[in-house]
């Protein structure tokens, strides 16, 4: 199991929503490398990057510092928010980042998805964010019907090979995270899940390392000092031993 540091941008800043609202929001600071570098010398080995503003608008806003993250550091660097189109993976992949995250077109365009899953394997991951067990899209702005693990079912018979899944209710609040939903995903399912809303302790790392995730992507918690993140490391490593 890892532990993945976020890093949200909006409007080229670094912020932390709270349930995904873009109303509530919280500033931790006016340099999003300077925050990346942050996590990795302090032994990160790899970061999770998210533009916001593309997220909701749909396309990247802020590419560009997406792309001087990924030049900087010397751990990997994931990425989503606004990749919608095969030019923006093949571009972003190309600019050096080594995974990339597609959320909303994955539902929205079937025939989007089967092409991403043929030409990034797997450097694709599908983020499947709920509310209340179904799928939100469009940054989280846009309810469905859809069933979340319905959906990642036939995300993993398409040939998708790692999501994100994150409880949106829990996202940014630091309440603890859905362990039985996640106990049911890796469990059930067969597919690799990465955890991400409501990481806030390292007993909620150690905890989900239980339920079978394959990395917790943790933020607020990091950036209020409620998680150490050498800690947190330390603690993984620890229960890999054991």
């Amino acid at each position: 199991m890892d532990v993945i540091p976020a890093i949200d941008i909006r409007d080229g800043r670094c912020v932390r929503l709270a349930q995904g609202d873009y109303a509530r929001e919280t500033v931790f600071g006016e340099d999003p490398l300077a925050m990346a570098q942050r996590w990795a010398s302090m032994g990160a080995r790899r970061v999770h990057v998210v533009d916001l503003d593309g997220a909701r608008d749909g396309q990247q806003a802020n590419a560009a510092i997406v792309r001087g993250i990924a030049g900087a550091l010397d751990v990997p660097v994931q990425t989503g928010g606004g990749i919608r189109t095969m030019q923006t993976i093949e571009a972003t992949l190309g600019a050096g980042v080594d995974r990339v995250v597609i959320g909303t077109a994955a539902v929205k365009d079937p025939a989007f998805l089967r092409d991403a899953i043929a030409f990034a394997g797997d450097r694709l991951i599908v983020s499947v964010d709920a509310r209340d067990g179904r799928v939100a899209l469009e940054g989280w702005t846009e309810a469905t019907d859809l069933d979340a693990v319905t959906f990642i079912e036939q995300l993993r018979d398409h040939g998708v090979r790692r999501i994100v899944y994150t409880d949106i209710a829990r996202d940014g609040v630091t309440d603890g995270p859905n362990f039985a939903m996640y106990e049911r995903v890796t469990r059930a399912l067969g597919i690799p899940v990465i955890a991400a809303g409501g990481v806030g302790s390292v007993e909620d790392v150690r905890r989900l390392g239980e339920c079978g995730v394959e990395a917790a992507i943790i933020g607020r918690a990091l950036y209020t000092g409620d998680i150490d993140l050498v800690e947190a490391l330390a603690a993984v490593q620890s229960a890999l031993g054991a």
